[in-house]
This record gives C-alpha cells, sequence and structure tokens, in this order.
C-alpha cells in the first residue's frame, strides 16, 4: 500500500495543496483500490497502464482544475472500461462496489467515460462534425467531456510508444475532434498543446521546420523585445497603483503551420509569430477602465494598425474570451501584437475557465451539443452553486448518432427508427425495407434507435411503402419520400381507373361527356374529386354493375323524380335540424358551417363568400365542391355551362368562424386618412388586419385596399360604414374578388 502511495506522489502533493484532507483520503483510497485491479495491464512501452489513469488524474486537478469526484473517476475509469471488454458478468457488482465506497456521481462520470472510449471513430473530415457531437452527447455530466480531454491529452504526451499505425489515426482524432471542443470550451492551452503535438505525427517535416526556425531566432526575438518594451514600461510605471507583469507569448507551432498554408508564406511572412501581454492586477470593477489606459499608453508609444484592432473587453466572444488587441508598428517594416487583459482574464484565456471553478452538481436537461458547450462554459466560469443548479447537463436535444456496419456515422433526430434509417442512407434502401438489424439483433422497421447504435437494413425488391409507413417515420426525408410514392401510386390508379371509365362508357354506348359523368358520379356517392373516383374503380373499391345503374337512372330521369319525391317527403316532415339553418331552396342544399376547412368543399378565391353571403357549390373534376357567390364574376358562366354540376348551399346560422375580406377605399389625399382607417379597424371593431396598400392618384385623391378578418358579412358592412363616416372618405366598398 505504501508503495503504491509512495509510486503516485506527484498526484498526492497536488492534491494535498489544492484538497481538503478528506478529499486526500479518498484519493488514495482510490489509488490502492484501483492500482490493486489493474495489476498486469501494460502500455505499449511496457509501462503499467494505472500511470495513465492517474497522468489523466493530475492534469484533471492540475490543468483544467476540476474537484474530488472528476479526480477520482479519472483514477477509477479504465477499471471499467477493462470490464466492459473482458468480464461483461462483473460490471455490476463492480458498479455496485464503486457506488458504495466512492459515490453515485463518481459511477456515473465513469459510465460516461465508457460510452465515449466503446465510439469508433473514423477518420473522416466530411464527418468529423457529427463524430465530435456524439462525443459531447454521450456526456451527460459536464465533468465527463472534460476529463476525456484530459485523457487524450496525456495520450498525446506519450505517443511515442504507439504503434505507428495508432499515432496517426489518434493525431487526426485530437486535431479534428477533441482540440475543436477544447477550443469551445475555452480551454485554449489545452487546444494549443493537441494541436502541437498532432502535427508533430500528422506533418513531421513541417513541426521540425518550425520547431528549428523558433529555436535560431529565439535570442533575436528577445533582445529585440527588451528593447521595444523600454519606452510602454516607462509610461505604465507613471500611473499610480497599476499593478501588472509583461509577458511574452509565442504563438503556437500549429498557428504558425496553418498561416504559412493558408496565407501560402513562408515562415518569415508570419509578422506574429509572439505576442506580448501586459497583465494587470486589479478589482473586477476597475478591469476596462485599467485595460484601456494601458492601451492609450501603448498607441503613444508606437502606432497603431487601425485595421488590427479587436476589443473583446467590451464584448467578448462567444467562448468567453476576454481581450484588447493592438498591433503596432516597430519601425523597419515590423509589427508587434500586444494583447492587454487582466489576471482573471488571462486565468480564462491560458487554462480555460474551468481553472478557477470547482464543479458541484447538475440537473437533467435537453439542448444542442452547440448550446450545451456554450452553457457549460458559462456554468463554468461563474462561482455561485444556483447557476450550476440551472445548468442543463444533458447535451444532446433531439438528436441520436448511430452507424453503418462499416463505421460511417449519421445523425438522426430523437426516435427515429430503421426505416428512418435506412432513407436516410439512400431513399431506394428505405422503399425496400422490410426490418433490420440493430447491434445484430432483428427488429422490424419500426423499431426506435438509440445512441449508438449500429444497424443493417434488410430489403426485399418486392417491397414498397406503405401510407401506414407515415404513422412511425419522424425525418421529413422519410416521410417527403413515402407520400411521394403514394402520390404517384394514386395518379397510376387515376390514369388507370379513368381509362376503364371510358371503355366501359363506350361499351354502355352512353355519349355523355366522360367529365360530366364524373362529376355526377361524385356528387351522387360522395366522392371528393374525379381523381378519388378514378382510383376507387381501380382498386375495385366500386363496382361497374353499381355504376352503370346510377348512370341509367340518371339519364333516364328517374333520379331527377326521387329526388323531388325525397325532397317533398322532407319539406312535410320539417327536421328540427331546419331550425338551424336559413330558408332554402332545396333538401340538397349543402349546410356551410364552422367546418370550412374539411375535405368536402372549400370556399372558392374568386369571390371569398363569407358567412351572410347568398352562395352556391360548384362541382369540380379535381378539387371536389367549391363554395361561390351568387354575384361572383363567375357564377353566370357556371350556371350557363355547367347546370348539372350547380349545387344550392347556404350558411348554417350558428357557424363561427374567420373569414378575409377585401375593401376598396377611394379618399382625399390628405394625412391620417390610413391610420383613421387603421384605428377603426383595429380598436373600435376589434378586427385584424392582414394587408394595408395606399396610393396617391396624383389628382388629390387616394385609392388603397385593406384586407381584414371578418367572423360574417353584417361585419363588413358595419366596417364599411364605418369607414364612410370618416373625413375626407368618397367611396368604400367591398371588392368581389
Amino acid at each position: 500500500m505504501n508503495e503504491v502511495l509512495k509510486r503516485y506522489g506527484s498526484l498526492r502533493n497536488i492534491v494535498a495543496s489544492t484538497f481538503s484532507p478528506t478529499t486526500q483520503e479518498c484519493v488514495d483510497k482510490a489509488l490502492i483500490f484501483a492500482e490493486e485491479r489493474m495489476r498486469g495491464y501494460n502500455r505499449y512501452d511496457g509501462t503499467p497502464l494505472f500511470d495513465h489513469d492517474v497522468a489523466v488524474a493530475e492534469i484533471v486537478a492540475k490543468e483544467i482544475g476540476l474537484g474530488r469526484n472528476s479526480v477520482v473517476a479519472s483514477i477509477l475509469h479504465d477499471i471499467m472500461r477493462i470490464a466492459n471488454k473482458e468480464r461483461p458478468d462483473e460490471v455490476d457488482a463492480l458498479s455496485r462496489i464503486i457506488r458504495e465506497e466512492f459515490g453515485e456521481a463518481v459511477l456515473g462520470i465513469i459510465v460516461g467515460l465508457c460510452k465515449i472510449s466503446n465510439i469508433k471513430l473514423k477518420v473522416s473530415k466530411e464527418q468529423a462534425d457529427d463524430f465530435r457531437d456524439m462525443i459531447v452527447s454521450y456526456s451527460e455530466d459536464p465533468r465527463v467531456i472534460l476529463i476525456k480531454l484530459a485523457d487524450r491529452l496525456e495520450v498525446m504526451r506519450n505517443l511515442q510508444i504507439f504503434p505507428p499505425e495508432k499515432r496517426r489515426k489518434k493525431s487526426w482524432e485530437s486535431m479534428n475532434l477533441y482540440a475543436q471542443i477544447a477550443h469551445k470550451l475555452g480551454l485554449y492551452a489545452l487546444k494549443s498543446e493537441l494541436e502541437d503535438l498532432a502535427l508533430k505525427w500528422l506533418e513531421n517535416k513541417d513541426y521540425e521546420y518550425i520547431c528549428r526556425r523558433l529555436e535560431e531566432t529565439e535570442s533575436e526575438r528577445q533582445t529585440f523585445i527588451a528593447r521595444f518594451l523600454v519606452p510602454i514600461e516607462e509610461r505604465l510605471k507613471q500611473v499610480p497603483n497599476l499593478n501588472y507583469h509583461i509577458k511574452s507569448r509565442t504563438k503556437s507551432i500549429y498557428s504558425i503551420w496553418n498561416k504559412m498554408r493558408k496565407q501560402n508564406v513562408g515562415f518569415e511572412g508570419v509578422y506574429d509569430i509572439f505576442a506580448l501581454r501586459v497583465i494587470i492586477d486589479c478589482p473586477k470593477e476597475m478591469e476596462k477602465q485599467l485595460c484601456w489606459t494601458v492601451y492609450s499608453i501603448v498607441g503613444d508609444c508606437y502606432t497603431p494598425n487601425p485595421k488590427r484592432m479587436r476589443d473583446w473587453v467590451t464584448i467578448p466572444k462567444k467562448n468567453g474570451y476576454e481581450s484588447l488587441h493592438t498591433t503596432v508598428s516597430a519601425g523597419e517594416g515590423r509589427w508587434v501584437e500586444i494583447q492587454i487583459r487582466t489576471e482573471r482574464m488571462d486565468a480564462v484565456a491560458e487554462r480555460g475557465i474551468a481553472a478557477h471553478w470547482r464543479y458541484k452538481g447538475v440537473n437533467q436537461g435537453a439542448q444542442t451539443s452547440e448550446q450545451w458547450l456554450s452553457r457549460l462554459r458559462e456554468a463554468l466560469e461563474e462561482t455561485t452553486h444556483s447557476l450550476t443548479q440551472r445548468f442543463d447537463a444533458k447535451p444532446s436535444s433531439g438528436e441520436i448518432f448511430v452507424f453503418t456496419p462499416n463505421g460511417d456515422i449519421r445523425k438522426l433526430p430523437e426516435g427515429a427508427t430503421v426505416l428512418d434509417f435506412a432513407f436516410d442512407i439512400h431513399t431506394n434502401l428505405g422503399s425496400t425495407c422490410t426490418g433490420g438489424k440493430v447491434n445484430n439483433r432483428a427488429v422490424p422497421i419500426r423499431e426506435v434507435l438509440r445512441n449508438g447504435d449500429i444497424v443493417e437494413v434488410m430489403t426485399q425488391k418486392n417491397q414498397t411503402p406503405k401510407a401506414d409507413w407515415l404513422s412511425f417515420c419522424v425525418t421529413s426525408k422519410a416521410r417527403s419520400r413515402i407520400k411521394s410514392y403514394i402520390r404517384e401510386e394514386q395518379l397510376k390508379h387515376a390514369r388507370m381507373g379513368r381509362e376503364e371509365l371510358e371503355r366501359k362508357l363506350k361499351n354502355w354506348k352512353i355519349n355523355t361527356p366522360i367529365d360530366e359523368v364524373v362529376a355526377y358520379l361524385c356528387r351522387t356517392l360522395k366522392v371528393r374529386t374525379g381523381r378519388e373516383l378514378h382510383s376507387m374503380i381501380a382498386l375495385q373499391k366500386i363496382d361497374f354493375i353499381s355504376i352503370k345503374e346510377i348512370l341509367s337512372r340518371w339519364l333516364s330521369g328517374q333520379a331527377d323524380e326521387e329526388r323531388r319525391a325525397a325532397a317533398a317527403e322532407a319539406d312535410k316532415k320539417k327536421e328540427s335540424k331546419l331550425s338551424e339553418v336559413q330558408p332554402r331552396r332545396s333538401s340538397d342544399a349543402l349546410i356551410i358551417d364552422d367546418k370550412i376547412n374539411n375535405i368536402e368543399y372549400k370556399l372558392a378565391k374568386c369571390c371569398n363568400p363569407i358567412k351572410g353571403d347568398a352562395i352556391f357549390g360548384f362541382v369540380t373534376i379535381a378539387s371536389g365542391i367549391t363554395i361561390h357567390r351568387t354575384d361572383c364574376p363567375n357564377a353566370a358562366r357556371l350556371r350557363e355551362n355547367y347546370p348539372y354540376r350547380i349545387m344550392d348551399a347556404q350558411w348554417r346560422n350558428k357557424a363561427d368562424g374567420s373569414f378575409r375580406a377585401t375593401i376598396s377605399i377611394v379618399s382625399q389625399d390628405i394625412p391620417g386618412v390610413a391610420n383613421q382607417i387603421t384605428e377603426i379597424i383595429t380598436r373600435e371593431l376589434k378586427l385584424n388586419i392582414r394587408g394595408l396598400n395606399f396610393n396617391s392618384r396624383g389628382d388629390g385623391t387616394a385609392v388603397g385596399t385593406v384586407s381584414v378578418e371578418v367572423p360574417s358579412a353584417a361585419v363588413v358592412d358595419m366596417l364599411i360604414h364605418s369607414i364612410m363616416r370618416i373625413k375626407g372618405v368618397q367611396r368604400a366598398y367591398r371588392l368581389k374578388n
């Protein structure tokens, strides 16, 4: 036991200097507990694998600044990972021991870390964002992603012990996935180190060249910096009670390499190889004032480049970064970047906002990975416990990440099924899908997928999309393709049905135009459209014996006689329902009520009928029944050309609804008329305006229109009467279309 604690004295010293004695005891217990179970597991160079876990715990405690549970979870995380892989039957017992010995929070962090370890990352630039989001989606406790970053940093620091093929893969992951997450969290030092270490293995020649050039120019840079700072420091010392220090920062190797590549310049062409930082020690309320004071002094000593000035003190970056940047001319064509910030701002920029905050706990919730990273950064910056209680831990709102059998990642909405996955891969795959395998388990097409599932699609050539698929598909791509297929099938059936009907009419020697026949059949059978009638014929939902009988009765006049007899009988009985409607001309009249949007009929756009208008119905071939005003501009033509399609219609007295009416107005061209009209509509009559347009004619008059939502024609009359009372209004009338 003493040998274990002695071997890992470095971590124990960090804990002793940072945490309480209680935490020290807990960490010591974790070291002994984990070391015993990790014996026999070694790294590629033969050193104990447990050395890695302890090194991660050191980074978590010292460089990121997390608390006791995070340190303990870092020590223990490989125990669970190995058990999951080699001894799955022991996982439950191990989980119970960890929960009892170290607490539920520690176990939760370890489980999250194991989930990320199980992700099979694929080297693909196109899918880097999805893999990054998936890593975040597994981090229901924000400490998980921070510990995972520490884990990856320790691996990269020792990458030389890994086989060559693993070096490139881990370097690519570090540069494209983990460094990007670190950047979003404000862990800038960690981000830069990950990128530099990755570049070392991905572009070794470039890395070595930049390192060599930095070493060669180091002495010259230091001499220049000392000379450059003389006038600035003389002025800063004159400011009373200004506590500050200055340090230089050499640009990261990756940043220099990236700038050389993007700008297509050599090492000498990167003029901001280094930057100077003036760091002020002051209370938070004095930060802005003193930063701008120093900025003014620097500007007095050297000529600044206004295009290179950056103010992230007044408005910090979205990732929390705060600093004033200015680039000044040092003569001889040389430019120097100076960053002005406070100690607090520098701590955030150097070590990330996690550097000076101890994680205290989170509630469950859901949001996107981008929002989650942003909220985590904000939470880490605060020191109040109340904010952490408001913080939503679950990073992924409505998103899951699943894999194809060859390792490609797919992002789908929560609740997506095997069928959604199939359509996401390819529309043909979705159209012929009959089921699937999820993690090698056979499942139906409606099986709901979960984060991390490996999905294989099963198909059959004779499978086609079905209408009931829409009841469980959630992705727009799948639903759109299914609806498209169903529409195509309906059109095909409609064509077949129409052709079949035409043949039958010819055989029956019925010479009436087919459109008239279809209109009559739709009206008699209460079918909405001709297309629907044709489909029913093709699918044999209507037999031709019935159709022939209906047409025979119609053409012989027998149907008209039966209708007249039925109407007379209805008039005698005077059903109670008739008391609710206006007097009507025929018992066949449509009763138009608040269900004006149902599938049986719709209001004509050519005349926009409103409750209270005299109306009639017109049976169309493709769009069902449309309702027109009796004074519609098209009414005379419809009655003359298609009398057999005309239906009586009237409004139900108790109908409620909202209709749009357009009023045309002619007035004198004087100020304020439009405002008075608006006042009457919205304040007096409390109606909603949907459109208002006024134009001057140039002859002293103005014309305009106003579209209003009204419940009935009576309200339109009231509105017109009110508008006519406005001084200057000459005419106001309702448009017929």
